[in-house]
């Protein structure tokens, strides 16, 4: 079996390829677009144009992934945190009124996370994985998590060949009745393709022979895959 990021590793991967999150506090949502960080185990976040915060305010962070390549079926990943936000520093900054409303002044809120839950059809459909605040802390994003979009988009747009040669590493069989195969995923462990056929999908992951450890490892990993699957099936 093919190995996995772990679901930690997956979260911290999905928080750092993510533009924006969604943010929940009593009697309030708000878009958070290229205003968070992790540090620590917390989640840092750039305070919005105004958010009403009591101490200790409870608050849930939302995150949806996309596959960024143009399949039907384009959600890839669902993530939740929840903990209580706080104002970095703790105590009320410029901009901070008595009962808690952050104008936007730069001030940083952090959340520390209680619970974390992760769905992603690579660990089970319709499964739902919780994720100790520990373990999310001691994790590390993916190599690939912030180049990935870019790179899959790349593959698709300028080397469609590429795409064609990965597939020889798919069992024929596998292939009966497909209609269209693109990259789902890329990671430090191998690609992921998506096979469509007339009504249904199936991912297949293409395993690198030894994870990578530096995004720039990434040209030479899909050139080995690329030397295997000239082996398959005599060559064409």
């Amino acid at each position: 079996m093919s190995k996995l990021p772990t679901p930690a590793e997956r979260l911290r991967s999905l928080l750092a390829a993510a533009g924006s999150l969604t943010l929940h506090v009593p009697g309030r949502r708000c878009d958070l677009v290229g205003a968070h960080r992790v540090e620590a185990g917390r989640i840092l976040l750039q305070a919005p144009d105004s958010v009403l915060l009591e101490p200790d305010c409870a608050a849930v962070l939302e995150l949806t992934d996309v596959v960024p390549t143009p399949v039907r079926s384009r959600v890839r990943a669902r993530a939740t945190f929840g903990g209580w936000l706080t104002a970095v520093g703790g105590a009320p900054g410029p901009g901070r009124s008595g009962r808690g409303l952050i104008e936007p002044d730069g001030m940083e809120l952090a959340l520390e996370l209680v619970e974390a839950t992760l769905q992603d059809p690579a660990y089970g459909r319709d499964r739902e994985i919780s994720v100790d605040p520990d373990a999310f802390a001691a994790a590390v994003p993916d190599p690939l998590a912030e180049a990935e979009a870019d790179l899959l988009c790349h593959l698709v747009a300028e080397h469609p060949d590429a795409v064609e040669r990965l597939s020889r590493l798919i069992p024929p069989h596998h292939l009966h009745g497909v209609r269209r195969i693109l990259p789902v995923r890329l990671d430090r462990y191998g690609v992921v393709l998506r096979l469509e056929f007339a009504g249904r999908a199936r991912d297949v992951r293409l395993p690198f022979l030894a994870p990578l450890h530096r995004a720039e490892e990434a040209g030479d990993k899909m050139q080995e895959l690329y030397a295997r699957a000239r082996c398959c099936h005599g060559g064409h």
